[in-house]
């Protein structure tokens, strides 16, 4: 009875038929899913993975190289490391330990740290520094936070620092140019980024170059007409002067007097371009090109080559200036003193205001407008610089006789500092005004005649009296050569009229005055204490960089060695 019992509660035969197959068929099954992930869901799945680890990464293009004449570097672009970071990643998985270590490597505050990365969890890349040095980055990497990682970059760096920072301005964090030739011609240092394909592990690591799909095209360099020997000698005198004088700012500009090239140009304060920290807008300016001012004394060359070329006036005409001052109108024209009789020259020598003012009233009206138009004021110098100024010249003369006699010793007008070396090239090419150049072999416009070659040769023999005993400007003379320019002291503007002890002073000149070589101007703004004339103030620093140029580029002395002592004789009106 039990065995009957027992045999019918056995499993019916169709259960284990039912167990057997399902046991034949899962292998069936397991094959049947493992080809279609292979062969036919296979390359969908895995471009699925592909987009989730395969990133297209930039690569950076070497921005080009700045150099100065002799082929020196000026601007360079060196590889760094940034620090980045995938806050989708790092605040997931990046331990509190972790981001404290990497804080510290950083120097930032943790909790600033988390918080940065918190307000970016959304993001996939977010900068945690730019530009780190070699040693951080190998620490940062050792660390191996998850998440955080390296990347490769360029920057700038400027072996001259301030010594030559307002020409070649800087460059951004992202190395595009901000200020200087760096903006001017950032199309051209500039090159394209390249691109490749990587592979990125979860924590957003770089496990593997997978292919290169664009090659970086690197910037193009740049040679400059500067020569960086004259440029630092010209850095050094000037900012010398400016504290031995405890003036406001100062700039200067040497050119070469043929071609316009520019071969020093420097601005106290100066700033340097690898402390972008440090930079502030009022120390980058360029003054030589940015800034304008009434130029003063400097100008009546120009006046006496208006009056020159009536016909009616010659180097030994003379003018009469006593009692050393003149009523125009209801104004007042004075000298520092009575200088009676002088000749056309000898108004140059001795800086007479009376004399400018008498020379530009007997001429036509609108003579002396004509010729400081003619030599390029009131318009852009050409350089292709940032801010290169027009200056101001009226648009039309005016008839007003108190404003042709002011024009005549340099007030009315504004130049810039480049301006005034560009017209000071004329006198000292022979007629020929050039355009500015920084760039070396670089396209320019041929130089425009606005004076015959034997007026140029006259003025140039009567601003050589000057720098000679008896002139206004002796500290300018250089040993063993003619030194041909003119001082201008000038008052500053201020509100209703001009300041009674603020002075702009300026010399600009030429050497060697038989052939000019180079021409430079020089300008001191504000100086401070009795010695604000241009003489002594801008005229030691002409002679100590047009002396280095002289000897540099072995320009044969063209004057005695026993010139006389350098002592201020007469004066110079303001």
């Amino acid at each position: 009875m039990n065995r009957r019992k027992a045999r019918s509660v056995a499993p019916p035969a169709w259960r284990r038929v039912l167990v057997l197959v399902l046991l034949l068929a899962l292998p069936v099954v397991l094959m049947a899913r493992a080809v279609s992930l292979q062969l036919i869901d296979g390359p969908f799945l895995q471009g699925q993975g592909e987009q989730r680890h395969l990133r297209v990464e930039s690569l950076p293009a070497h921005r080009g190289t700045i150099r100065d004449r002799q082929g020196q570097p000026l601007a360079i672009s060196a590889p760094v490391d940034s620090v980045w970071a995938d806050p989708r990643v790092t605040t997931q998985e990046a331990s509190q330990q972790d981001l404290a270590a990497l804080a510290r490597l950083l120097d930032t505050d943790p909790a600033r740290l988390r918080s940065d990365l918190n307000e970016r969890r959304e993001r996939a890349f977010f900068y945690l520094e730019r530009h780190v040095s070699p040693d951080l980055a190998a620490r940062v990497s050792a660390l191996d936070v998850p998440g955080v990682a390296l990347q490769r970059e360029y920057r700038r760096f400027y072996p001259t620092g301030e010594v030559s920072g307002h020409v070649l301005g800087f460059t951004n964090i992202d190395d595009h140019g901000q200020e200087g030739l760096e903006l001017a011609y950032d199309d051209w240092l500039s090159g394209e980024p390249g691109a490749k394909r990587v592979l990125r592990d979860r924590h957003g690591r770089n496990i593997e170059d997978v292919e290169r799909l664009r090659e970086p095209d690197p910037g193009h360099d740049l040679t400059l007409t500067l020569d960086k020997r004259l440029q630092y000698v010209a850095y050094r005198e000037l900012k010398a002067a400016v504290e031995r004088h405890q003036a406001a700012s100062g700039s200067i500009v040497l050119m070469d007097a043929d071609n316009g090239d520019i071969l020093a140009m420097a601005n106290q304060p100066s700033f340097n371009p690898n402390r972008r920290s440090e930079m502030t807008g009022g120390r980058y300016r360029n003054r030589a090109v940015t800034d304008i001012y009434e130029p003063g004394s400097v100008v009546k060359p120009f006046t006496v080559l208006a009056a020159l070329r009536t016909g009616r006036y010659t180097p030994e005409t003379v003018v009469e200036t006593a009692p050393g001052v003149m009523r125009v109108g209801g104004h007042q024209v004075r000298d520092v003193r009575n200088f009676g009789e002088l000749t056309v020259a000898g108004v140059l020598r001795k800086s007479s205001n009376v004399g400018a003012a008498q020379m530009a009233l007997s001429l036509e009206s609108g003579q002396v407008w004509q010729t400081l138009n003619s030599l390029g004021i009131g318009e852009p110098s050409g350089v292709g610089l940032p801010g290169d100024s027009a200056g101001r010249l009226s648009s039309m003369p005016s008839e007003r006789p108190i404003e042709r006699a002011t024009l005549a010793f340099g007030y009315g007008l504004s130049v810039s500092n480049l301006q005034l070396a560009r017209a000071y090239s004329a006198i000292a090419s022979g007629g020929e005004l050039p355009t500015p150049a920084l760039i070396a072999d670089g396209r320019r416009p041929d130089p425009e005649r606005v004076m015959s070659a034997r007026r140029a040769a006259q003025l140039r023999e009567m601003l050589t009296a000057v720098t000679e005993s008896g002139g206004t400007a002796t500290q300018a003379a250089i040993p063993g050569y003619q030194v041909a320019g003119k001082t201008g002291t000038s008052r500053k503007a201020v509100s209703g009229g001009y300041a009674e002890d603020r002075y702009i002073s300026t010399f600009a000149g030429m050497a060697p005055a038989s052939d000019p070589r180079f021409v430079a101007v020089v300008t001191i703004d504000e100086p401070s204490g009795d010695a604000y004339y241009a003489g002594p103030v801008a005229g030691p620093v002409f002679a100590a960089v047009m002396g280095d140029a002289l000897r540099l580029y072995n320009v044969m002395p063209d004057a005695a060695f026993d010139q006389p002592g350098l002592t201020v004789a007469g004066g110079e009106s303001p």
